[in-house]
């Protein structure tokens, strides 16, 4: 397997194999997201079906560069002011909450990562707003994922599009490289300045996750030392998929159809 930035057409083929898995993997669990269910056994689920279609959870006993321990779960669960990296256990979901729901998976050896936020269900108006704009966020992103582009295009792309609608983008966190391994150069922030930073090329394989908060862009870790959250407890959502850059439009390869 060739180790760099640029994947090769039979590895392309496989991450386009394993997205589609993954995908059908993350809207099933998001079926199971309604009030009342806890968040560990959508963690459960996650597993069983990622098991079931021949993969290994990618964030399950991986340490990132950094962490004190390995993460304890296959799904990344961020309820309400959490913003990412929550640890799935015995919440149970109330009606109103808003959950992001995110998942890697290594398919013969390659990785992909896809996240969703979703309604527990019925939930209010600036609820919906934050991840409507936040998914649409993620769509301005990918159509900038172009050759002779670069990161600083994508995330100047997603910070003018969350600013005009009245939120933050959180500037810790960002998209990143992925394939050989769950976390790859190059980084990709949320923000940015055109023409700067990395230049795309095609066969670069990028998972964007604009990470967008109701207020402060601040953020804390908790104790546990994965779950970060928002430091005026206010609402955050993320939403991310796993893409191929090619020499023209880009494409989404954690998607159920094409």
């Amino acid at each position: 397997m060739k180790h760099g930035m640029i994947k090769t057409p039979e590895e392309i083929a496989i991450l386009r194999e394993g997205g589609k898995h993954l995908a059908r993997i993350l809207y099933a669990v998001k079926d199971k997201v309604v009030p009342g269910v806890s968040t560990g056994s959508l963690d459960a689920l996650a597993e069983k079906l990622i098991e079931e279609c021949g993969g290994v959870p990618a964030f399950k006993n991986y340490t990132p560069e950094g962490a004190r321990h390995a993460y304890p779960g296959t799904l990344c669960v961020s309820v309400n002011d959490e913003v990412v990296h929550g640890i799935a256990g015995e919440k149970v979901l109330n009606e109103g909450d808003i959950i992001g729901i995110d998942l890697g998976m290594s398919y013969k050896g390659l990785y992909v990562d896809m996240a969703i936020t979703v309604p527990v269900g019925n939930v209010d108006a600036p609820a919906k707003k934050l991840m409507q704009v936040t998914e649409s966020a993620l769509m301005v992103g990918i159509n900038e994922a172009r050759e002779g582009k670069t990161v600083g295009d994508i995330g100047y792309a997603i910070e003018a599009h969350v600013k005009k609608n009245n939120f933050v983008v959180v500037e810790e966190l960002g998209g990143h490289g992925v394939g050989y391994s769950p976390h790859e150069d190059p980084h990709i922030a949320n923000y940015g300045e055109r023409g700067e930073g990395v230049k795309l090329r095609a066969g670069m394989v990028l998972a964007l996750e604009p990470i967008v908060n109701e207020g402060t862009r601040f953020v804390k870790i908790l104790s546990d030392g994965y779950t970060f959250v928002t430091r005026d407890h206010k609402r955050s959502a993320h939403f991310e998929h796993t893409i191929l850059v090619t020499d023209g439009n880009p494409e989404i390869l954690t998607n159920v159809s094409f």
